[in-house]
């Protein structure tokens, strides 16, 4: 979206691709759009989220079940945007790794890919989920959750009480001879409200069909071991005994359904999609270590549906219930049917001109320099499984509190000025773990996306620094676009173009 933003701004664009596809997690499993108040996305995210309606007849997004699409459908449109406004992709490019930027002083003067290609530009954007450009560029970052002290958030830091995705009555983490069960940490649990460089879990987003002409089966994964779900099958064994029924599939996913016959699985309950506790390593791995993690969080995915669809320790009816669903044929067809994102929730998180904190997203909800809105609950998976002194298990890390709409700085996406003058950072972008457990969602990073695109256009023509861009030039270049800026905005008919 920032590509698209400055190429319909009338600059030249180069968009670098390390993988195959374009559009992250919007075509790569997460077809159940994060909404939270749908009337505050505008612009270009509303224009996207129009074409995908249009492609199954319908016009209009006033219900949440409108912004639901397929992911190849998806992938098509941001192609199509991409080619309309004349971005040149290049797949398959990937930042060299250590030495990829060319500095002089605070200024970026070129980008090096894998290949030995050298990219100069005027101003350049990391819009990924790892932020290694933003690293290479010598950008102050952090990751993992800051304390509750550091800047007065209640939500920050290790949670005392983490009720949802939780287990429902006091489970052993032992087996039967004192060993700690696979996928537990030993613990302890540090002192709540404490910080820490933990970051919470990263999952694959399934889409899987139920229509039979579609739907593959679950194939065995390559390693796989039946015992690493042994905490599982003890939580299926003991629900009905505890809950007076037999677990159901929703017990432990989260099935949205989408059109054509199609569902986006997410994770639910307390052993689920999450691969909690794998996903602490990401935000600082080599290359080499992301792509093994990456790997590692597939595996376990596959081997996880292959449990439940398989194993004979898990209950019939739920055994049955899963085979109902299967990978589709006419998904991801170069990942064997498996999505081709893996959902990095939260990785680096830049330390920039403004960070947005717990209190922007509740009390301070209005910004002069607002380049947009988001409106999702604050939303952070858990990030331990740890073992308690009682000898139970008990996952920690989950926030789920709602939010009022609240404006997102622009400050936010722009290095502090003593550092970069010509970088932006719509993903990573400046804010505490609590703040981004809410702006994180695809349609804020499209929001902040074309406010990115329209300021380097604006850099570019006045010769500023990005620091400098003119907000006011800017909000009504962006609201010349359909963009949503304030609380006294929100999205209708007739604000429509």
């Amino acid at each position: 979206m920032t590509a698209y933003s400055a190429a319909r701004e009338g600059l030249h664009v180069v968009l670098l691709e390390p993988g195959a596809h374009v559009g992250g997690m919007v075509t790569g499993g997460l077809s159940a759009t994060d909404l939270g108040n749908y009337r505050i996305i505008g612009g270009y995210a509303r224009d996207f989220y129009m074409k995908a309606a249009a492609n199954y007849g319908v016009h209009d997004l006033d219900h949440p079940a409108n912004w639901l699409s397929e992911p190849h459908v998806d992938e098509a449109i941001f192609r199509a945007m991409l080619k309309d406004a004349g971005v040149e992709i290049h797949f398959h490019h990937r930042l060299r790794e250590r030495d990829g930027v060319e500095l002089k002083g605070k200024h970026l003067l070129s980008l090096t890919t894998d290949d030995g290609t050298r990219w100069p530009a005027k101003v350049f954007a990391d819009c990924s989920y790892e932020g290694d450009l933003m690293a290479q560029a010598r950008i102050s970052y952090t990751w993992g959750r800051e304390s509750a002290a550091e800047y007065a958030e209640d939500l920050a830091g290790v949670r005392e009480k983490t009720p949802k995705h939780q287990f429902l009555w006091p489970l052993s983490a032992y087996d039967d001879h004192r060993h700690l069960l696979p996928e537990i940490d030993p613990g302890p649990l540090a002192t709540p409200g404490s910080g820490d460089k933990k970051v919470q879990s990263y999952n694959f987003r399934l889409i899987l069909t139920n229509d039979p002409a579609n739907k593959l089966p679950f194939p065995r994964p390559p390693g796989y071991d039946r015992a690493r779900f042994a905490l599982l099958a003890r939580y299926l064994n003991e629900f009905a005994q505890h809950l007076g029924r037999a677990p159901g599939f929703r017990d432990i996913t989260n099935p949205v359904m989408i059109p054509n016959h199609k569902a986006d699985f997410n994770n639910n309950g307390p052993v689920s999609t999450d691969y909690i506790g794998h996903s602490w390593k990401y935000p600082e791995a080599t290359y080499a270590g992301k792509a093994a993690l990456w790997q590692d969080h597939l595996l376990y995915t596959q081997a996880f549906f292959y449990f439940i669809s398989q194993d004979a320790s898990v209950p019939a009816s739920l055994r049955a219930e899963v085979n109902q669903w299967g990978l589709p044929r006419d998904e991801f067809a170069d990942t064997d049917h498996w999505p081709n994102q893996l959902y990095i929730r939260e990785g680096r998180r830049m330390v920039g001109e403004y960070v947005m904190r717990q209190s922007d997203l509740q009390t301070g909800r209005t910004k002069p320099d607002s380049i947009g809105m988001g409106s999702y609950n604050s939303d952070s998976h858990n990030i331990q499984r740890v073992a308690m002194p009682d000898g139970n298990v008990q996952n920690e890390g989950d926030v789920q509190v709602p939010v009022e709409p609240y404006e997102i700085a622009y400050r936010s996406i722009t290095p502090q000025r003593s550092e970069a003058e010509n970088l932006l950072v719509p993903v990573c972008l400046s804010a505490s773990h609590a703040a981004y457990s809410s702006v994180r969602m695809e349609p804020q990073y499209m929001i902040i996306g074309q406010a990115a695109g329209a300021a380097a256009s604006l850099a570019i023509q006045h010769h500023t620094f990005i620091q400098d861009v003119a907000i006011p030039e800017l909000q009504h270049k962006l609201r010349e676009h359909g963009a949503i800026l304030h609380l006294s905005e929100e999205f209708s008919a007739a604000t429509s173009h």
